[in-house]
């Protein structure tokens, strides 16, 4: 399987990506004066809020994220409302509206189940806008397809955890899987990072390749960005920018030490039923924030940050915790809930182009 290496510096194999991403403005606000950051800001509690949709009437939620219908007594984590960083107009999100847009296209999340959580809460919020539209629900492989033939639309989840290959333990850091699956698609949202955080049972490599070359002990942040880079490279290649949108979705925080956001002596996210109060997260950012940015600032394709690290790391209320049909997760969110946001964010750049 080539030669194996006991050390390995990602240098060797990359030019260092160095320069920062460029910050972000949008064409959204009502003052000019006042620039507006979607992905900076904070959360605020608004009694008449609720969700576009109701969980209990959404066929496409996973029994895990169901929160409600797992038990989840407290509804409070349903009334918090994102507020971005200076005066941004946002447009409330309009299910119909982006079905009529979309007519005849194909949205396709590609990457792990977080890409799953977004996909899930999208579809319910379409499903919730016309209710009595025709639909189908269909899985073959690795692909889940959601489509409404009324609108000739499809909203497809693509199950993509590493975005490169995985081959009898060894990961193939400048080969994709399937990447013949995200040709043709409208719009693309990519996410690959909570996989390459596992360890024990749940780490399912043992080694790292490149071309013919095999390594053990390579750093796994080195190893995230050579692959980033590897999709990156893809997206360069393949994409057509005036046919097809790309976004990448950001970091989503997980919540299993109080410490990470100043309350040691709260074990996890189990109780808790409120966002961390102002704009500023405690805890360090996690170390793949800095590698997607460098990766993405880098490419020659627009490929636009879904900056959700943030709005994530205040939300510690809004995982199923314990009631996600069977242990514990504060790694993902509780459908509906903060991936809804997610979608109004993408819902809003998309309109916005």
């Amino acid at each position: 399987m080539g030669s194996s290496s006991s050390l390995f510096s990602l240098s060797q194999l990359l030019t260092l990506l160095i320069l920062p991403p460029s910050s972000a403005s949008y064409n959204l606000q009502q003052n000019p004066s006042e620039s507006c950051d979607l992905f900076q800001g904070k959360w605020f509690f608004d009694p008449s809020n609720y969700p576009l949709y109701d969980s209990s009437q959404c066929p496409f939620i996973s029994s895990g994220l169901n929160c409600l219908k797992n038990g989840r007594p407290d509804n409070r984590y349903l009334q918090y409302i994102w507020n971005p960083t200076g005066n941004c107009d946002i447009p409330r999100f309009d299910g119909k509206e982006f079905l009529e847009r979309y007519r005849g296209k194909k949205v396709m999340f590609v990457g792990d189940s977080l890409s799953s959580n977004q996909w899930q809460s999208l579809g319910c919020m379409l499903h919730a806008a016309v209710p009595n539209a025709n639909y189908t629900l269909g899985s073959r492989g690795s692909v889940t397809t959601l489509s409404f033939p009324d609108y000739d639309v499809s909203i497809i989840f693509v199950k993509n955890g590493f975005l490169v290959s995985l081959i009898d333990r060894t990961l193939n850091l400048d080969t994709l899987t399937r990447s013949d699956l995200w040709k043709g698609a409208d719009v693309l949202i990519f996410n690959t990072y909570h996989w390459w955080l596992h360890t024990g049972r749940l780490k399912t490599w043992d080694n790292y390749q490149i071309g013919n070359q095999t390594f053990k002990d390579m750093d796994v942040m080195e190893a995230y960005k050579v692959a980033l880079t590897t999709w990156a490279n893809w997206v360069d290649t393949n994409v057509d920018p005036t046919k097809t949108r790309v976004f990448y979705q950001g970091i989503s925080t997980v919540h299993y030490h109080g410490a990470d956001w100043g309350e040691p002596e709260v074990q996890d996210c189990r109780g808790q039923t409120e966002p961390i109060n102002g704009s500023d997260y405690p805890g360090q950012k996690p170390p793949g924030d800095a590698v997607v940015r460098s990766v993405l600032s880098n490419m020659k394709k627009p490929a636009f940050l879904l900056d959700i690290l943030l709005l994530t790391q205040l939300r510690k209320d809004g995982h199923p915790s314990i009631y996600g049909g069977g242990g514990l997760d504060c790694s993902h969110w509780c459908v509906s809930g903060v991936p809804d946001t997610w979608n109004q964010l993408l819902y809003t750049l998309l309109i916005e182009s």
